[in-house]
């Protein structure tokens, strides 16, 4: 599936969903609608089963290369809190931008999963925060920050304060909010090329996991937890893929 397609599904389905008022699709985390079954739940899922290049990975024997430091340039920013069935996902008005290759992609939304999707040497992590970006030719790059218990994030507060309690509720967040508290002190990282982790799966997706986790309180995790216990995508077979790191 062509990768424009793909930012349409991103923007119309479950975890990477804009639109709170969507009924929820009828995928899921567990049961006869689980990843397992994906695939063969409609012919524009059928990625999530047959693709070679699928996301989230365990993340193991990475090969060192001079990879770029990461230029985030993430300002301060309206943003709109949104329960969307599947996930909470932070929808943000400017968000900014990570540059790539001399490439800008801008940050559109960020969401979180429970226990985290990507492995690390088979450890999994509480949570996992993923930041969506895009380009202006349409392609995608997701920045992976895993979350572990700890003291409590008072940059994220904000979010975890006012979690929507129901599918298709919003809140809002003041102007002065800034992805940049998603992002820890040290930012070395590992790169794939992946997918996107929930239907359709669609490929060509760039990802950036970085390598230090963000500490969250063990409130905050139970506050998303209370609302979904797992949304986590089993990880993939790497098929062959490159895989670096810095």
């Amino acid at each position: 599936m062509k990768l424009r397609s793909a930012v349409t599904s991103l923007l119309l389905t479950l975890a990477y969903a804009t639109s709170a008022a969507e009924h929820a699709p009828h995928w899921g985390y567990g049961g006869g609608h689980g990843p397992a079954k994906w695939g063969d739940m409609e012919a524009d899922f059928a990625t999530c089963k047959l693709g070679k290049e699928q996301s989230p990975i365990d993340i193991r024997s990475a090969q060192k290369s001079a990879l770029p430091a990461l230029d985030f340039k993430y300002p301060d920013s309206g943003a709109e809190i949104v329960n969307n069935g599947h996930t909470i996902q932070v929808n943000l008005a400017e968000g900014g931008v990570l540059n790539l290759d001399g490439v800008p992609y801008k940050l559109v939304q960020f969401h979180f999963h429970t226990p985290s999707e990507e492995k690390i040497n088979g450890k999994a992590y509480p949570m996992e925060a993923h930041l969506v970006h895009q380009s202006a030719d349409k392609n995608l790059a997701v920045v992976a920050v895993m979350l572990k218990e700890g003291k409590t994030n008072a940059a994220l507060a904000p979010i975890f304060k006012n979690l929507p309690h129901t599918e298709g509720g919003k809140t809002t967040l003041g102007a002065n909010f800034s992805a940049a508290a998603l992002l820890p002190a040290e930012r070395g990282y590992f790169k794939y090329i992946g997918s996107l982790t929930t239907p359709p799966c669609s490929e060509g997706v760039r990802w950036q996991v970085l390598k230090q986790p963000l500490e969250v309180s063990k409130a905050q995790i139970a506050a998303f937890r209370k609302l979904y216990s797992m949304n986590a995508r089993p990880v993939q077979p790497l098929n062959g893929r490159k895989l670096e790191e810095n």
